[in-house]
């Protein structure tokens, strides 16, 4: 089953359960992928659709941050609610030791030998990974091997 399939079945679920939060934040999934195929007039595949889940989540984090920072705990609470809900929908975290052996991978993939690499490896990696690790996580890690 494709993930706008699953996601469009949730969505059902959480209306039949009358769960509002959970509600909520699919129809905001969808309504980013809806926007994404207007806006490129084209229908998003799996692959899309986590990019745009890992980009959801990203924002949530920022919003976090800045909602602590200016004291805002119940906004920084409701966003931790979505990030719950939008992680349901990503494939599970790569550990420590299969994210190194990625990029070590990578590095013989590319044959790179520093710093100015980095770019390389990362366009490498980011497909592989994209939705299961944070991408500053994986850019400490490519600098950490590169050095």
């Amino acid at each position: 089953m494709s993930l706008r399939q699953t996601l469009s079945d949730d969505v059902k679920t959480a209306m039949r359960a009358k769960d509002r939060d959970r509600l909520g934040t699919l129809r905001l999934i969808q309504a980013a992928i809806k926007q994404v195929e207007v806006d490129e007039r084209r229908e998003l595949d799996d692959g899309d659709i986590l990019a745009i889940l890992d980009k959801m989540l990203k924002q949530r984090r920022d919003s976090i941050s800045q909602y602590e920072d200016a004291g805002r705990s119940e906004l920084a609470d409701k966003e931790r609610a979505e990030m719950v809900v939008i992680q349901d929908y990503l494939p599970a975290a790569l550990s420590d030791e299969e994210l190194d052996a990625l990029v070590k991978e990578a590095i013989s993939e590319t044959g790179a030998d520093g710093m100015k690499d980095m770019g390389n490896m990362i366009g490498v990696l980011r497909p592989k990974v994209l939705g299961r690790v944070e991408m500053s996580a994986l850019s400490a890690r490519v600098k950490a091997a590169l050095v």
